[in-house]
């Protein structure tokens, strides 16, 4: 229930212990904090009811009830609902989508190394997630922090812990440095890993540094450049190619071919970032138009209301593209 109390919007009736007022709430208010910075007002709690206040209260009301109801419902059903979590639910507030709320919660691509569930935030990033699941060929494109790579690397090694796959390949267009990586020092892993940081941060998330150490020295992890790819037929195995916007048509139409028998291939890029020089066409435009039409090759584009980072990135990748549109 709603009250309007002076210049304070008042939601009252919300939680029913103090167990769920700390789920609810987070740390210091944290929870209330990122809700009120994406809604541009300010929340504050006091004897178990929440007041919001700020010239956008009036207009936002309804809906952060709505996203607050909806969160203790998920803590009701054993939740312990974390930052990411409260993001989660005002994305789907924004979206009039929080119906969806608890199947996104329950679809479950992985976990991380210490136990953490990751899951779809969207509606898009779980259309990715069951694509990953149901083909062979999937392109995931989108603006960085919707999910892209994430949970392409944990599908990958949730995969590898079943046994489905033997193998993990993970690779980038080194377009800073270009293909010819000999004037760098060091060994090839030397040479290459600025450009796969990325790659390893993920693996490391979900299967801890040791370990991806160790399963790298074995072969059954392998992180190498775009260029090292030729020639290869890759079976058994997963196949992710980050920073895909990147690549000349040539390459990529190279790398799609190495599909062989039993193995996925997962493509993600964004394509309004290619680092190519401007009389090259990215080879993911290419793609995407010539293979849109085979069934059994997926595109699933995400946008800016799938960022699942910290709340101002999508602040920050929304006012970036006004701004581009406008120029």
């Amino acid at each position: 229930m709603t009250i309007i109390t002076g210049e304070a919007h008042v939601i009252k009736n919300l939680t029913t212990s103090l167990e769920e007022e700390r789920f609810l709430y987070g740390n210091e208010e944290r929870h209330l904090k990122i809700l009120g910075m994406e809604y541009n007002v300010q929340i504050t709690q006091r004897g178990g009811d929440v007041f919001i206040t700020g010239e956008e209260a009036a207009l936002v009301v309804v809906e952060l009830e709505q996203v607050l109801r909806a969160l203790v419902e998920l803590i009701r059903s054993g939740t312990e609902i974390d930052e990411k979590d409260v993001i989660q639910a005002a994305l789907l507030g924004h979206n009039q989508e929080l119906h969806y709320l608890a199947q996104l919660h329950n679809y479950i691509i992985g976990k991380t190394y210490y136990g953490k569930r990751v899951t779809p935030k969207t509606i898009r990033q779980l259309w990715y997630a069951k694509a990953l699941s149901n083909y062979d060929i999937v392109f995931g494109l989108g603006p960085a922090g919707t999910g892209k790579t994430y949970m392409a690397v944990c599908h990958a090694v949730t995969l590898l812990k079943k046994g489905n796959i033997k193998k993990i390949i993970l690779t980038r267009p080194a377009v800073e440095a270009g293909e010819n990586l000999g004037f760098l020092p060091g060994d090839l892993k030397d040479k290459v890993d600025p450009y796969l940081r990325p790659l390893y941060d993920a693996l490391d998330e979900m299967l801890g540094k040791e370990t991806v150490e160790k399963l790298i020295e074995r072969g059954i992890i392998e992180i190498a450049p775009l260029a090292y790819m030729r020639g290869r037929t890759l079976e058994d195995a997963y196949i992710i190619l980050d920073e895909a916007q990147n690549t000349t048509s040539v390459q990529l139409k190279m790398f799609l071919t190495r599909l062989g028998f039993r193995s996925k291939m997962v493509i993600t890029g964004d394509i309004t970032q290619v680092d190519l020089h401007r009389n090259i066409r990215s080879g993911l435009y290419v793609a995407r138009d010539y293979l849109s039409t085979i069934k059994e090759i997926i595109f699933i584009q995400l946008t800016s209301k799938d960022v699942s980072r910290h709340p101002l990135v999508q602040s920050i990748i929304e006012a970036y593209e006004t701004g581009e549109a406008n120029v």
